[in-house]
């Protein structure tokens, strides 16, 4: 159940002294192989932190042994001293492991700008390889030691025919879409070549974790990365590994959106009858994106109003006359307020989870896009983040 559950693979966790909590800060992943296929997708913000520029570089030939990953800095928008840090990261390990820093994947998460202290992390990571082990315990310390506002790990794992994908993630905020939306690192062990790798992942990004836009705001620090090191010896065909992936993707999307800074709800807001799977995700875009919409959901008010209004500033085929919206299975729009909707009294908002389907009445195609509400603790803990 986590980024150790397929054979090939070691994990662990230091704590370099890189937060002040004191808390593990540093993750390791290596994959003992026999084989080093990878792929990875990244943050499509024009702004990239120096370990995404890193590892865009290293993946290019579809090949990775390990990754590293530091939670208490983002290693962003700090210079050249900031990129060598990176550098300087993936040599080590690559030194460890007895390889070389172009077969080593960076990630960092945490605050944009200040410096990560080099030789803090540099402990860490000796500390961290020292530590390597299969196993979920591995796993599980290694997917505490990338959490930054996250309060619990998130970890997932799906069987294939003869071979496994596990996987682990961080973010509980700036989660907003663009190939990917947090750090994930996902591990299989089936003989699986790179360009195939590659295929399945984005498969399952664009209907996974390019859907989850709890906040609008989309990070610097991005990344997914997918290895496979071949140890079951069992081939896995496209599909079956496209399904797998994207049953791991769900379900770590699915614990980050639980998990986003502050919700008191969790907003699955379902597009249907568009035109097209875009005007269908657009819509729904539009709506989680609704900081009025958010507010009242925050408020438990079923204000329908706000649905149309958000729907109504895209560019999605649709007859505003023709819009339903239903809260919690409750029709509350008929015919774009035309005909009478059911009473929003009879909208139960007391639970967690807020359901509101949207029916465009344009099309056949539909997708689904997680938010969360608007609330004090989201605001409060995001005025006071570095501070």
């Amino acid at each position: 159940m986590s980024v150790t559950a397929a054979a090939g693979f070691r994990a662990a966790a230091a704590t370099a002294g890189l937060k002040a909590s004191g808390t593990p800060d540093v993750a390791l992943v290596v994959n003992d192989g026999p084989r080093h296929d990878a792929a990875a997708v990244f943050t499509s913000n024009r702004c990239k932190a120096n370990p995404v520029l890193w590892t865009e570089r290293t993946i290019t030939d579809g090949r990775l042994r390990a990754v590293v990953l530091n939670s208490g800095g983002a290693n962003c928008y700090n210079g050249p001293e900031g990129f060598q840090t990176t550098h300087s990261s993936a040599e080590l390990v690559g030194e460890l492991l007895d390889g070389g820093a172009f077969d080593v994947g960076v990630c960092s998460t945490g605050m944009i700008g200040p410096l990560l202290d080099r030789e803090k992390l540099e402990s860490g990571i000796r500390s961290a390889h020292d530590a390597l082990s299969t196993g979920d315990d591995a796993g599980t310390a290694a997917a505490t030691a990338i959490m930054t506002t996250d309060t619990r790990p998130k970890q997932a794992a799906s069987a294939g025919d003869g071979w496994t994908v596990g996987g682990m993630a961080k973010g509980a905020g700036m989660l907003a879409p663009g190939l990917a939306t947090m750090l994930v690192v996902i591990t299989t062990d089936a003989v699986v070549d790179a360009p195939v790798l590659d295929a399945a992942l984005r498969e399952a990004t664009r209907t996974t974790f390019d859907r989850l836009d709890t906040d609008g705001c989309m990070s610097t620090n991005d990344t997914v990365i997918l290895m496979a090191s071949g140890a079951s010896g069992v081939e896995a065909n496209h599909d079956a590994l496209a399904a797998s992936v994207t049953a791991v993707c769900a379900d770590l999307t699915a614990q980050l959106w639980t998990d986003a800074e502050g919700a008191h709800h969790d907003i699955e807001i379902v597009v249907t009858g568009a035109a097209s799977d875009d005007d269908a995700v657009t819509a729904g875009r539009a709506v989680a994106r609704s900081n009025l919409f958010k507010a009242a959901v925050f408020g438990k008010d079923p204000n329908w109003g706000r649905v149309l209004a958000a729907v109504g500033t895209t560019d999605a085929v649709f007859d505003p006359h023709d819009i339903t919206v239903t809260m919690n299975g409750v029709m509350v729009c008929r015919a774009g307020g035309t005909e009478a909707g059911d009473p929003v009294d009879d909208v139960d908002m007391s639970g967690r989870h807020l359901r509101v389907g949207v029916d465009l009445g344009a099309g056949e195609a539909s997708a689904t896009i997680l938010t969360s509400d608007l609330t004090h603790e989201y605001v409060h803990e995001n005025s006071a983040y570095s501070t």
